[in-house]
């Protein structure tokens, strides 16, 4: 749907029925981690849509992270208790605190069972809360799962009309797909953010990432895979995809690839995981791998006490040590430091570029 389309359907609403927004704008938090990396957009056009004022929890620092792993089962990952540490950061500044139980995002698999248990381990963590909008994400029966959910939500902050909330529906759903497209283009999510709500242009990032050396030859790819919310929290990353960047390193993650390129190795692999990001990452690296003359070598992040993680990363490591690509497998968790990660860094594209020239010498 147009942007013209959009705004007469908006005027349609507004000279026809009517409509009035929350008599008091409610504020709704959004903690910056886990599934915000992938659905942020969907999720924030939809409840201002609605009325509704959206914040962010404060980007992951120190204080965060301790906060998330003082309140969290000991045997979470650290992504779960960086979410923990978000969402205490919103507690006491909004009215409800948007944390969906994500059940599938494809109507296929699944994801892990700490993120379907999420908003029960939020609210039984000891920390006073606003009210937790855990609505069910299924896309199963799509469009109808989704509709639910977006009806679910919108029920949840005293939003009824539904003509207002088709609309807000619709708008949620095109700007997320905008989004969808700045990633394929190699913007990073929090750049492609930017870019669709209006903070900067998208040209203000062309070429960031890639590596600017004009001969192929000298050019180094490296494919970096693991979960969206390991790869692009900086913090708990300790910036791995800018430290790569800084080296002359052009970067592939497997939001630059299209989906339904991805998809045609679900009909290859013996066995797809349960889980959906899982599915993604090793999709997509048997893809990079398929087109291995694209890439130098493949870095998987992992985070330390992540079960689907431990079997993506095996399996990531088999496929390219039979294709002859360099893998390194890069762990994180609460202890991870910015000086180990540089030199494993700097050791694994300093032997990429030394198997290069040999390559051509030889």
């Amino acid at each position: 749907m147009s942007q013209t389309s959009l705004c007469l359907f908006c005027a349609f609403i507004i000279i026809f029925t009517g409509v009035k927004y929350l008599k008091r704008q409610i504020k709704v938090g959004i903690p910056r981690a886990l599934s915000y990396y992938t659905f942020y957009p969907l999720w924030r056009v939809f409840l201002e849509k609605l009325g509704a004022g959206v914040v962010v929890s404060t980007a992951t620092n120190r204080k965060i992270l301790e906060e998330g792993i003082k309140e969290t089962v000991n045997d979470a990952c650290i992504p779960i208790k960086v979410f923990h540490g978000h969402v205490f950061d919103l507690a006491g500044r909004v009215d409800f605190i948007f944390i969906p139980r994500m059940i599938s995002a494809d109507g296929k698999s699944t994801f892990c069972p700490k993120f379907l248990g999420l908003p029960d381990m939020v609210r039984f963590a000891g920390v006073a809360l606003p009210v937790l909008i855990d609505v069910r994400y299924n896309r199963k029966g799509f469009p109808g799962g989704l509709l639910r959910f977006f009806l679910a939500v919108a029920a949840k902050i005293g939003m009824r009309n539904p003509l207002t909330q088709i609309y807000a529906a619709i708008c949620a759903i095109h700007k997320q797909k905008q989004y969808q497209r700045l990633l394929l283009k190699g913007l990073k999510p929090l750049e492609a953010i930017e870019v669709i709500f209006g903070q900067k242009k998208s040209h203000d990032f062309a070429g960031k990432g890639k590596n600017q050396k004009t001969s192929s030859e000298k050019r180094t790819t490296v494919a970096l895979l693991g979960y969206p919310y390991a790869i692009y929290d900086s913090f708990i990353s300790a910036g791995v995809y800018d430290k790569l960047v800084r080296l002359g390193v052009e970067v592939i993650t497997f939001e630059q690839i299209p989906l339904k390129e991805m998809r045609r190795f679900s009909k290859i692999m013996p066995q797809n995981f349960f889980w959906y990001y899982s599915n993604q990452v090793c999709w997509a690296g048997l893809y990079l791998l398929e087109q291995k003359s694209s890439i130098d070598g493949i870095i998987h992040i992992t985070a330390f006490g992540c079960g689907p993680d431990a079997m993506v990363d095996k399996t990531l490591e088999l496929e390219a040590k039979y294709a002859g690509v360099p893998f390194l497998s890069l762990t994180i968790d609460e202890h991870t430091g910015e000086g180990g990660v540089q030199t494993r860094l700097e050791a694994f594209v300093d032997m990429l570029h030394a198997r290069k020239t040999i390559n051509r010498a030889g």
